[in-house]
């Protein structure tokens, strides 16, 4: 039915005139922790974080929030998503060791997608096949978290032996957009999230502080220096990216 996006090549969002709008504007800022009965070390560049808003439009920046090999920004306008992703030291170790790729640029990449809202339509439908999830809006639980009152959201997802491994988020209704593709379309704002890293580890995310008014246009461009490439290009890059891993991998 739906599995797990995954934000490297397949980031999304595309407008859509009937959804609903924030006007939120400013900049959403989280400190992040270890905080399984394992401890880990969350590296400075790591351990802070900020969402830039305009009401449908988001940007960050921070690691904790991008996925995918060499993702570098994303920029969110409703239900359309472009990602920077850097490949350009993978590229150039790889051609060092003697891989060829049909491609022949730099390797930092504008990856363009775009979802509609049907793809979404059934994020809270239980859903209990393996790799696949659903979301559970939780109603009656609230608390404050920035000085913002935060809901209560669970995410079930269940493994090949048809166990549930659920994650509880908290977010705000009042910030970002209706459906949120940064988080796998979450009705609204992340404020809170605690997410299981395996074998005792585990990482939150907890938003500190909400900044109202502090954005502008010029906050929301995408670097210099990267360029687009087509879908066909793009899966042909990565099928050669991953081949070529993979052979270093087996010498």
């Amino acid at each position: 039915m739906k599995k797990m996006f995954v934000m490297a090549a397949a980031l999304m969002l595309a407008a859509v005139g009937a959804q609903a709008q924030n006007s939120f504007k400013g900049i959403v800022k989280y400190k992040v922790e270890s905080t399984g009965t394992v401890s880990m070390t969350i590296p400075e560049e790591v351990a802070k974080a900020e969402i830039l808003v305009d009401g449908s439009n988001l940007f960050t920046k921070s690691p904790i929030f991008l996925s995918g090999m060499g993702a570098e920004c994303v920029l969110v306008n409703n239900l359309r998503t472009t990602t920077c992703m850097d490949l350009s030291q993978l590229l150039g170790y790889l051609r060092s060791q003697g891989s060829e790729f049909s491609y022949e640029g730099t390797g930092k990449l504008i990856i363009k997608n775009q979802s509609e809202m049907k793809d979404f339509d059934s994020l809270s439908i239980p859903d209990k096949e393996p790799g696949h999830f659903y979301y559970e809006y939780v109603d009656g639980e609230t608390k404050t978290i920035a000085g913002q009152t935060a809901y209560k959201m669970v995410r079930h997802m269940y493994d090949e032996d048809g166990e549930d491994h659920p994650m509880t988020m908290w977010y705000s209704k009042e910030i970002g957009p209706e459906i949120n593709v940064l988080f796998n379309g979450i009705k609204g704002m992340p404020l809170e999230c605690t997410m299981d890293a395996g074998e005792g580890r585990a990482i939150t995310y907890t938003a500190t502080e909400v900044v109202k008014g502090k954005v502008k246009e010029a906050d929301f461009l995408l670097p210099d220096g990267y360029e687009t490439l087509g879908e066909e290009e793009l899966k042909e890059l990565f099928e050669q990216l991953q081949e070529e891993i993979e052979l270093l991998q087996g010498e």
